[in-house]
């Protein structure tokens, strides 16, 4: 059984707020963790309709495509193209108060990749992202 201070590693939690901001920039991954865990939680209070979030992670090189075709695809998807092979993780769209989380393996992050976050709902990703570090 992995220890308390172990599993605390391998998961983290993002904060998205009302102002479209997540309130963490950067979320480091030790290289040690097999399966790292991302909790994110909408602090706001209005809807996923009209200010809804989610995390989404990628080489940073494919953000921006990965945004502009997930507002095609639409909310009932999270604004992400089925089967979207650029996209590492990636949670529903929740709205105020709500929270979900996404696991991923740490194995298909490569230390030479360049990682970015980001929220895929229309508009929101010019500001809401962040950078995910590998660590050892």
């Amino acid at each position: 059984m992995s220890s308390p201070v172990f599993a605390q590693q391998c998961e983290t939690t993002v904060a998205s707020t009302d102002q479209m901001t997540y309130l963490q920039k950067e979320v480091s991954v030790s290289r040690s963790c097999k399966q790292f865990t991302v909790t994110l939680q909408h602090t706001g209070r209005m809807p996923a309709a009209a200010m809804g979030h989610n995390w989404v992670l990628s080489k940073t090189s494919d953000v921006q495509a990965i945004a502009t075709d997930g507002i095609a695809a639409g909310s009932a998807k999270s604004y992400l193209r089925e089967d979207d092979s650029r996209v590492v993780a990636h949670t529903k769209v929740i709205g105020g108060g709500e929270s979900t989380s996404v696991t991923f393996n740490v194995s298909e992050l490569s230390p030479a990749e360049s990682y970015t976050y980001f929220c895929s709902f229309p508009g929101h990703s010019a500001l809401m992202k962040g950078q995910l570090k590998l660590v050892d």
